[in-house]
């Protein structure tokens, strides 16, 4: 039996005065959003969005990716509602990076520029497409990734989750297999912390919550400019996690 074993941590960082990130972590459903626009938007989309997809973590699909996308768009169809609720939440938004499990498979669904990382023998892959301006001038070959880091419209989103009529998530079905690492994190950590110092510490410590700790502490000590926010699971044989965690907006009061 194939199973998850996995933490999470949030944190606020060093600049921002509050947390618009929110992740989840449960049995088959790992996610996290970072949310965007001013006042209390971000945290609502973010929040909104963990909580529409965490009922995929109490499915059984038939089909892992159309539950997916599934998820996504309800998460779109829920921001849409709080808009209609509270004008005052107009132009909020956020992305979505979600991992939904079926023993070895696994569903990804993504729109935005969290990430989703694979750790297979050693090797850090990024298994996620960032959706901003600076990738899209990478694959032109307009810019190097050098260029991109210190680019001035980084931060440009080309795909959120703004409860719009038109998103078109990223959707792959993936083999998992005993021993893999898994990390999903906001641009707070990916953004300020190289993606060698991030294999380092998936490779080298095997305490998940230690782990999660010790991505924060480097992403803070980067200058920690926005919200930070880590999922990590490991696939094992046997028992795995059965306690669900939520951090960030979308944490338990």
């Amino acid at each position: 039996m194939i199973t998850l074993r996995y933490a999470a941590g949030s944190d606020i960082g060093r600049v921002r005065q509050g947390n618009e990130d929110a992740a989840y972590a449960g049995a088959r459903l790992l996610a996290v959003a970072d949310g965007m626009g001013g006042h209390v938007g971000g945290e609502v989309a973010s929040s909104a969005a963990i909580a529409a997809v965490s009922t995929l973590d109490h499915e059984v699909p038939e089909d892992l990716a159309a539950a997916a996308e599934a998820g996504v768009r309800k998460a779109n169809q829920r921001l849409r509602e709080l808009v209609e609720q509270d004008p005052s939440l107009t132009g909020m938004g956020t992305t979505l990076t979600l991992m939904l499990w079926d023993g070895p498979r696994v569903a990804l669904a993504h729109i935005g520029d969290s990430r989703a990382y694979l750790l297979r023998n050693g090797d850090l892959y990024q298994i996620t497409y960032d959706h901003t301006l600076v990738q899209t001038l990478m694959d032109d070959g307009r810019i190097t990734a050098e260029e991109a880091a210190r680019h001035p419209h980084r931060s440009i989103l080309l795909q959120v989750l703004d409860g719009g009529d038109t998103i078109d998530p990223d959707l792959s079905l993936r083999d998992a297999e005993v021993g893999d690492r898994y990390l999903l994190c906001s641009d707070g950590l990916s953004g300020v912390v190289e993606a060698d110092r991030l294999r380092h510490v998936l490779a080298d410590i095997d305490d998940l919550e230690a782990v999660t700790r010790r991505l924060i502490e480097l992403a803070c000590d980067a200058g920690g400019p926005d919200n930070i926010t880590c999922v990590v699971a490991d696939v094992v044989e046997g028992p795995g996690s059965d306690t669900p965690v939520v951090v960030g907006s979308a944490a338990p009061s």
